[in-house]
């Protein structure tokens, strides 16, 4: 078990410090804007706290763009946060496993992993294009390593990352962490 409230803790900090002129700057996730990459980041919050509690999520569908961003999206994305974290701080969500839909499924264990890669690495996504240090929490960023290190080159659905970009051995933690994901620190 990870706990996932410090991760999700400074993402909402990184969050709350987004100028909404800066929601059609680019990040480097490629495909996301920095509107995209935040409502990506609310529907996985609420997708993930969903399989948490095993449940449905209607968020799950929607397809990840700023226009989604209504007036008072801090708050909002801020709650599915702090909600997301919770969910995953209850032992069960951890066991069995569960099935995403087209035979994707993982062990729960494995979906809390990838929970907290998504926090840890969308929020230096975050972080660099909005010019704001990522500061992610250490424990967060090792065991975020310890799983993609051993995942990603492995994964059920490898074009979600790109290629992984080499750095130094000593680089810091967070910078393997994203390199392994397919992003240039």
């Amino acid at each position: 078990m990870i706990d996932l409230k410090p991760a999700c803790h400074r993402m909402i900090e990184i969050l709350a410090g987004v100028d909404d002129a800066r929601l059609a700057d680019p990040t480097p996730c490629a495909d996301y804007s920095v509107g995209d990459l935040i409502d990506h980041v609310d529907v996985v919050a609420d997708g993930f706290t969903a399989l948490a509690l095993r449940k449905y999520s209607e968020s799950a569908d929607r397809e990840p763009s700023a226009a989604n961003l209504a007036p008072g999206w801090r708050d909002v994305v801020a709650e599915h946060l702090r909600a997301l974290g919770a969910a995953w701080d209850d032992p069960a969500a951890w066991e069995g496993g569960t099935d995403v839909g087209g035979g994707l499924e993982l062990a729960n264990d494995v979906w809390g992993k990838i929970t907290l890669t998504e926090i840890v690495v969308h929020g230096w996504d975050l972080a660099k294009a909005t010019g704001r240090p990522a500061d992610m929490p250490e424990e967060a960023v090792r065991r975020c390593f310890d799983h993609v290190a051993t995942f990603v080159p492995n994964a059920p659905v490898p074009a979600l990352w790109g290629p992984a970009v080499e750095v130094p051995a000593d680089a810091p933690l967070i910078d393997r962490v994203v390199a392994i994901t397919g992003r240039t620190p």
